[in-house]
């Protein structure tokens, strides 16, 4: 008899073991979060694409049911995708434009980074442009009105008649858009010779010693060594036009970039928050994922090269995520 007593306690016991996992919470989607499964679908910006891989990679090892399908192509790609609802997220490296407010778009802002000007590291005017850098009305002249031709126009020395190969994006884009904005105009009004994605611009400055583009941050310089990329010189901007580049103004490495950026050193634009857009507020999967970008996934944003967008923006974010 007592046997079978403690028999029924044991049987009891092992019940109630397996009713209390399923007296957690469930998250918007009804789904446990440990079962959570389906599959994200994501396009956009090159400037978000390395901080997306690693947040799909933490993501998919908390829900293993959870697959990614993530490809880079450009802001422009990413807003057109979320709102034809041919991806789930759009990934967007600029303001949301009002016009396309009223088509459906919905975004949050989830980090921060910027757009830099890179020459080729054997330019033959690289000691000045290290100790000089570049002045917003240099770059105009450069980029907008054509009139900066020549390496020795940059630096002051016009007995330097080596030519300047101007490379932009050929793709609807965020740095494309945020550079021009630098410069008060937009992308179409941009000069150079187009080429296709972030990657593409840098390549084709690493191939040309005379070359000149503008790459996103985690284009422009390693993420492991934190130096510019091999073959590449991010050129510091002369923003008080002094004709010297002061401390605050070096951007020699990711660090000092970073650290220019986050303290608002360097001018925005063209640094900018960088977003995720949907069609529509984001439910189920897509509401949660993007969530958990905005909340636990942030401690990866440092690591990956980005800045953290300030609290009130993460707050304000999830305020209109509910």
């Amino acid at each position: 008899m007592k046997k079978q007593y403690l028999c029924a306690i044991l049987i009891c016991l092992l019940v109630a073991v397996s009713i209390i996992p399923a007296c957690k919470p469930l998250p918007e989607n009804g789904q446990q979060e440990g079962a959570l499964q389906g599959t994200i679908t994501v396009s956009g910006a090159w400037a978000l694409y390395p901080l997306m891989i690693r947040w799909a990679e933490e993501f998919s090892l908390l829900y293993p049911g959870v697959r990614f399908n993530i490809s880079a192509g450009g802001a422009g790609k990413g807003m057109t995708d979320a709102l034809a609802n041919a991806v789930d997220i759009g990934m967007v490296s600029r303001e949301i434009y009002p016009e396309e407010i009223e088509k459906g778009a919905f975004g949050v802002p989830v980090a921060k980074d910027a757009v830099f000007l890179t020459v080729n590291e054997t330019n033959p005017v690289i000691e000045d442009l290290r100790m000089k850098g570049v002045t917003r009305d240099t770059l105009i002249g450069i980029y907008i009105t054509g009139e900066v031709t020549t390496w020795g126009q940059v630096i002051g020395r016009p007995e330097n008649m080596d030519p300047i190969h101007v490379f932009t994006r050929s793709d609807a884009a965020g740095a494309p858009a945020t550079w021009a904005a630098y410069l008060g105009k937009a992308q179409e009004d941009l000069l150079g010779i187009g080429v296709y994605g972030d990657p593409g611009v840098l390549e084709a400055v690493i191939k040309d010693p005379l070359g000149v583009g503008f790459n996103n941050l985690n284009f422009a310089f390693d993420l492991f060594t934190g130096e510019p990329v091999t073959g590449a010189f991010v050129v510091p901007i002369d923003i008080n036009e002094n004709g010297m580049v002061d401390s605050d103004e070096e951007i020699y490495s990711k660090e000092q970039a970073l650290q220019a950026v986050s303290t608002g050193n360097y001018p925005s634009p063209p640094a900018r928050d960088l977003y995720l857009v949907t069609r529509g507020k984001p439910t189920g999967l897509t509401g949660i994922f993007i969530r958990w970008t905005l909340t636990d996934g942030q401690q990866y944003v440092g690591d990956v090269g980005y800045i953290s967008i300030t609290k009130e923006k993460l707050e304000e974010a999830l305020r209109a995520l509910e």
